[in-house]
């Protein structure tokens, strides 16, 4: 990773100068902290009991919660997305799709139902986003979920467009259940692990906790402000 870092000290000197330091500070040593509190939090909560605080957090964050198996995944999917409107519906390209047996309902049964299904093609660049813009339904995996925070965090990659989770109206995230962890913590050190292997961390890494809302307007909840109006955690049972 160090050839891909350019004008680092440069630009690091640039800072020490504007804070009066006559140089950049380096040979810095970690803390050596005394306690860790943030990795005791919830660590020793089972798979199940993560589950719960996963679904207890949905209500505060305004998601819609469903736990099912994978054979009943694909029906579940249709009652939702019916629930919130049909399509159009735009999706990534994910093995984990065709594992939940997903495909024939993206590839076969919404066409015939005339609703208009739209799987990301990095080939077709623009148009794809296009797609997005214009669907009711954004589908998803979760790459790690957080139970404290009912946070998703998905991994951009050529198949998998960032905007699909933020454009569409209604973002429905499948949460495979293996996928579920205390909080934060766990994901930074899946991060940090990925990075120290030398594996590629894609430059986008969305954590996403519900449909999005804000309150900086008078105190008022407002839903949909920059990014969906309303979202489902689907969690698969898959332990």
């Amino acid at each position: 990773m160090e050839e891909l870092v350019q004008n680092r000290d440069a630009f690091l000197a640039k800072i020490a100068h504007r804070l009066g330091k006559a140089e950049v500070s380096r040979n810095l040593e970690k803390p050596a902290w005394k306690y860790h509190p943030e990795e005791i939090t919830l660590k020793y909560e089972t798979s199940n009991e993560l589950v719960e605080i996963l679904r207890e957090q949905c209500k505060e964050i305004h998601t819609k919660f469903v736990m099912t198996e994978k054979n009943q995944l694909k029906s579940i999917i249709k009652e939702i997305v019916n629930e919130y409107g049909g399509g159009p519906i735009v999706t990534w390209q994910d093995e984990k799709f065709a594992e939940y047996g997903l495909m024939e309902l993206f590839n076969v049964e919404w066409p015939k139902e005339n609703i208009e299904v739209h799987m990301w093609d990095y080939s077709l660049k623009e148009e794809n986003v296009k797609k997005a813009e214009k669907a009711n339904v954004g589908i998803t995996i979760s790459d790690l979920t957080l139970a404290e925070s009912a946070t998703v965090v998905l991994l951009s990659s050529k198949d998998r467009g960032r905007t699909v989770s933020f454009l569409p109206e209604t973002s429905i995230m499948i949460v495979p259940k293996s996928t579920i962890v205390p909080r934060l913590t766990q994901a930074s050190s899946f991060l940090t692990e990925k990075i120290q292997s030398g594996e590629l961390v894609p430059s986008c890494i969305n954590f996403i906790s519900g449909p999005s809302y804000s309150a900086d307007i008078e105190m008022m909840l407002v839903l949909g402000v920059h990014g969906p109006v309303k979202a489902a955690y689907i969690v698969v049972e898959d332990l």
